[in-house]
This record gives C-alpha cells, structure tokens and sequence, in this order.
C-alpha cells in the first residue's frame, strides 16, 4: 500500500505533463508576458512612423523609429544582466520575477495613455520590467528539479512552448486592435495580457516551494552594501530619466543607436 506521504509528494512533483506543478505556474507567466512583449513590439514601428490610413501614428521619421526600436530591443537584453545581479544577491528569483512583471504590466499600461512622454516612459519600463523577469524566470525552472532529474530538459522544452504560444496571440490579439481599432488599444490589451499573468502567478506562486525564493548567502554588511548603492543606482536612474522626460536633457535616437556598443 503507498504511503499517503510519498503519494502527495509525487502528485505535487508530476502535476503538469509529469513535471512538477511549479512549472505550470512559470509557464503561464512566460505565455502571458511574451504576448504582451511581441503584441506591443509588433506596433511599435508602425506607431512610430506614419500609421495605418485612418489610424496615423506619431509621424516620425524611418530612421529615427528604428533607432528608438533598436535601442529599446537592445536595452531589454542589456537589463537582464543588472536584473540578474539583483536576483542573485538581493531579491531572489522569485521575487524579482513578480517585480519584474508588475514593472511591465505598469509599462504597457503607460503606452496605452495617448502622449509622446508617456510612450518613452511605457518603453523604459517594459524594457526594466523584462530585465528583471527574463533571465530569472528560466532560473526557477532549473530549480524545480534535482540536479540529476532526466526531466529537466523537457521541462525546458515545455517552458519554451509558452513562448511560441504568447508571442502568436500576442501578434494575433494585440496586433489586430492596434491596426483595426486604434494603435493604445493595443497597447492596452499588452497590459490586460500581463495583467493575467501576474494575477496567476500571485495565486500560484505557493506552487514554486522553495525555488529561487531566496538571494545568494552572504555576510548582512556585504548585503547591506548592495542595497545602498543598488538604491542610489536606482535614484540616479530616476533622475535622469525624469530630465529626459521633461526635456532638460535631450538624446539623438539615431546617434545613440549607432554607438550603442560603445555604451555597452
């Protein structure tokens, strides 16, 4: 007769397609932030420039919408390196995932409000909201599983396939709104989508037991350290993208995109 234990133990392991429950959660996530990433990147160009007959965009030129495109898709790869950093030594996977998703709910959300500032605001923070979730959210996946589990790789594979699924209903969802009904109205169901996933990860977060729930070890005054200047960091981030904003401090789109490397 199987022990109770053990019978409950595996029924929380193999609770989605023989993995373990916490995955159905990550995939979820996965599945509605990517629709909200591609549904609103597939609008930004077209929004950008010169619109749709009877749905005009913000009538800016090729090169200029490019450049803000390239740096946007370069900045949100970028992030995940800072977001990483924090996950690891501050805030733990887990945590920065959730962080990370209210981060982009809030973005796509500010893209939605029909002003050329709030457009800007709305990319930067789609793009500091993925650098916290992209990267970390794989990480959990790996932690489901022991270290000689065979099933990690299809774990893998599964996690992946709610990338292809969000970023398909993402071009379908948001795409249509944006060209047939008004290019905020897509942007507003990005954050609608993102919107879901956080809700579903709050509800089934409890499902990730201990995985990535907690930052490296390390001494508290170290600990401490990072949070001080990891706050003036964010501080001066602030700052700065507030002057931008208010235009005292102006970027050529087109001149920063070319020396992007440089900025690296």
């Amino acid at each position: 007769m199987m022990n109770p234990d053990t019978e409950n133990t595996d029924s929380i392991d193999q609770g989605f397609f023989g993995h373990p429950k916490g995955l159905r959660t990550l995939f979820f996530t996965e599945l509605w932030e990517r629709m909200s990433y591609y549904g609103m990147r597939g609008l930004l160009v077209l929004y950008m420039t010169v619109g749709v007959t009877g749905n005009p965009g913000l009538d800016w030129s090729n090169a200029e919408a490019n450049a803000i495109y390239g740096i946007y898709a370069g900045m949100v790869y970028f992030l995940a390196l800072p977001g990483g950093w924090l996950a690891d030594n501050l805030l733990g996977y887990q945590r920065a995932v959730l962080f990370g998703a209210l981060i982009i709910m809030l973005g796509h959300f500010t893209l939605a409000i029909p002003l050329e500032q709030t457009f800007i605001l709305g990319l930067i923070l789609v793009a500091a909201g993925t650098g916290l979730l992209k990267p970390n959210i794989s990480s959990i996946v790996g932690q489901l599983y022991s270290t000689n589990d065979d099933r990690r790789d299809s774990g893998f594979t599964i996690f992946y396939m709610s990338i292809n699924i969000g970023s398909m209903l993402g071009f379908a969802v948001c795409g249509w709104l944006g060209e047939k009904v008004g290019w905020h109205w897509g942007f507003g169901a990005a954050g609608i989508g993102m919107f879901f996933g956080v809700m579903q990860y709050l509800n089934f977060r409890h499902l990730l037991g201990e995985a990535g729930n907690k930052p490296n070890d390390m001494p508290q005054a170290q600990r401490d350290s990072y949070i001080k200047w990891s706050k003036i960091t964010a501080g001066l981030m602030v700052v700065v993208i507030g002057l931008g904003l208010l235009g005292i401090i102006t970027v050529e789109p087109k001149v920063f995109a070319e020396n992007f490397a440089i900025f690296l």
